[in-house]
């Protein structure tokens, strides 16, 4: 059974396209990832790691209705429950393959939970599991921004794309729950905050505050306020639509994940802009607003920064953000994890992906020639030393996360079967909404 607290990296799996659809971004080809999978996965044993973030990638793997290529995939997570790595298994992350078009595709969520159940089929020593990545980023992106995918700019695309991923999220979940019934969620989600530059920018920052809670609160069954309401009805969701989400509320499988960068907080003016503003709250301070929202377990699931001229700057900023975790802790917020994102070095992350420029970006624990930078050092010794203090203080899981070593063992296969049980009961009873 795992240690209490989970100290996790990530090989990113992004695959946006851009260019109205006809050029794929594909981090994983972008960072070496499939000539050097094996070497990725010595690095992260190198660092004392036991969970990593992971996904095949789905273009390349879901070929149609029915039919995927398993090949990169049977390699690759064979090799993982070799070496007792947990996989958080990242299923999609900001695209779709070509066949599918874009998350303005109302057929998207049915064909991707058939998707995610067909791996938990074939994977079945497979937990942990993040579905659909950053959703509410991954919508405003692709249909408000007109950066991904789609490449819209309105109001309607983006909660079309919105509703299109969280349905398929929780579709998902719910696939992936009836092949293992102890299923554990850890959504990745952005934690943001917007901050009016002037008292006439207090509104739009308001409604900008308000909106940034709804993939959640569609993902949880939570409802929303009167006006996310009215906005969402305004904008195309139906009542059936809505109501879906709040008779299909399976939180108690969830981990709230939640990501915090340098990027995370804005400026809003009073014509409704927003810039970046750096950071003025932090984590600790915006993630109890997340919790005490959802009142969920929570998990860091997405951090890093650029190593800068002094050479010291991730490193900085990651005790910045070990401290953050440990004040949110202290605070009595049950906090599970923590995420270094990712194992190596990112290319044209400095763009959000808009662009194919080949720019590496100094974020990783390796750069992309699997050389280890300061931070990777950093995290290693963290790990090494709050690793041995957490796990006899941290809040214990209701589900126990099983190791890919311990699947057939009985007291897992019990686990699975009161899981199962559990479930049965959860299904036929009545669904409260708060």
């Amino acid at each position: 059974m795992t240690p209490g607290f989970i100290f996790a990296t990530g090989i990113e799996n992004s695959i946006p396209t851009i260019r109205n659809g006809t050029h794929r971004v594909d981090e994983m080809e972008k960072c070496g990832h499939y000539r050097h999978w094996r070497t990725d996965f010595d690095l992260v044993q190198e660092l004392g790691i036991n969970f990593l973030r992971y996904g095949p990638p789905l273009h390349s793997t879901f070929l149609g209705p029915d039919r995927h290529d398993w090949s990169f995939a049977d390699e690759t997570f064979c090799e993982l429950e070799r070496r007792d790595i947990v996989p958080i298994v990242d299923l999609c992350h900001f695209g779709v393959p070509d066949w599918m078009g874009n998350f303005q595709n109302p057929d998207f969520p049915e064909l991707f939970a058939a998707y995610a159940r067909a791996f938990a089929h074939r994977f079945p020593w497979v937990q942990l599991y993040t579905p659909v990545n950053e959703m509410f980023i991954c919508a405003v992106f692709s249909a408000l921004y007109g950066w991904w995918n789609e490449q819209l700019q309105s109001d309607r695309a983006f909660v079309t794309a919105l509703k299109h991923l969280v349905k398929a999220n929780v579709l998902a979940m719910k696939c992936i729950l009836q092949e293992r019934p102890d299923a554990l969620f850890i959504q990745s989600e952005s934690s943001e905050y917007f901050h009016a530059e002037n008292p006439a920018a207090i509104r739009p920052a308001e409604l900008a505050n308000a909106r940034r809670f709804l993939s959640l609160d569609l993902n949880y069954g939570r409802r929303v306020d009167s006006e996310m309401y009215e906005y969402l009805m305004d904008n195309g969701m139906t009542r059936d639509e809505y109501r879906f989400f709040m008779k299909n509320n399976l939180k108690h499988h969830c981990i709230m994940g939640n990501d915090y960068y340098m990027t995370n907080e804005h400026l809003v003016s009073d014509d409704g802009t927003t810039r970046a503003s750096g950071e003025i709250f932090g984590y600790a301070v915006i993630t109890r607003q997340y919790h005490e929202r959802y009142r969920l377990p929570v998990m860091h699931t997405e951090t890093n920064l650029m190593q800068g001229t002094n050479g010291d700057e991730a490193v900085t900023w990651l005790r910045k953000q070990w401290a953050n975790v440990l004040r949110v802790r202290n605070d009595g917020v049950p906090i599970v994890g923590f995420t270094w994102y990712s194992l190596t070095d990112q290319v044209d992350w400095d763009s959000a992906l808009r662009e194919d420029n080949g720019h590496v970006n100094p974020l990783g624990l390796y750069d992309l020639d699997r050389r280890i930078r300061p931070v990777g050092e950093a995290y290693r010794k963290l790990i090494q030393d709050w690793g041995q203090v957490l796990p006899t203080q941290s809040v214990c899981l209701q589900v126990p996360v099983v190791m890919p070593s311990e699947h057939g063992h009985d007291w897992a296969r019990r686990q699975r079967a009161q899981a199962y049980v559990t479930r049965k009961a959860d299904t036929s009873a009545p669904h409260n909404t708060e």
